[in-house]
């Protein structure tokens, strides 16, 4: 008789430890990453007294700061793209070299710089687009010039630490309003 009730007890406690393990486990969630996405962009027109147009962000809001130079925010990013205007006067290879050591003072973080020339023959537009890949303080810069009497310098900064993986989104989309800008320039004769 023992061994019966002793049979049926270890019976009990075995199904009624199978019963109580069939709840799902509860696990912590991982950790989520943010996901930014951005509405299309729409682009307008930016003509005033200097010396070349362009089109531009709608949503970006842009600030001159004097000669020519120009702020273009992006807020909703806290990125900040700069436009520097040079007058060309005899300079251009000073012009050139100086744009050139500005990109590649960021090869120390970067893990690669791409160079992409671009020619507009029609209007007269000749410059370098840098894509600047890894944990730069910028990930997109150009310079553009008639190579007679204008020069623009141009780079994106973000108001975060360099974290490619973080800022890659905000970073791309910046980097084609940038190539927008570099596409649409315009020289006023």
């Amino acid at each position: 008789m023992k061994q019966t009730s002793f049979a049926s007890f270890l019976i009990l406690i075995l199904l009624a430890l199978t019963s109580s393990s069939c709840r799902k486990e509860i696990l912590p969630k991982p950790k989520g990453q943010l996901r930014l996405d951005y509405n299309e962009a729409t682009y307008d027109h930016f003509e005033n007294n200097c010396p070349f147009t362009f089109d531009m962000n709608s949503e970006a809001v842009i600030k001159e700061k004097s000669d020519c130079n120009f702020e273009i925010h992006y807020p909703k990013m806290k990125a900040t793209i700069y436009l520097t205007y040079k007058p060309v006067s005899g300079n251009i290879k000073v012009l050139l070299r100086d744009a050139q050591k500005l990109t590649y003072e960021h090869v120390i973080k970067a893990d690669d710089i791409l160079e992409q020339p671009f020619i507009n023959q029609e209007h007269k537009v000749y410059g370098m687009f840098y894509n600047v890949d890894g944990n730069a303080a910028t990930n997109g810069q150009f310079y553009a010039t008639d190579s007679t009497k204008h020069f623009i310098d141009c780079s994106v900064y973000f108001y975060a630490k360099p974290n490619f993986d973080s800022i890659m989104p905000a970073a791309s989309y910046v980097k084609n309003d940038m190539q927008r800008l570099l596409e649409s320039l315009r020289w006023k004769k």
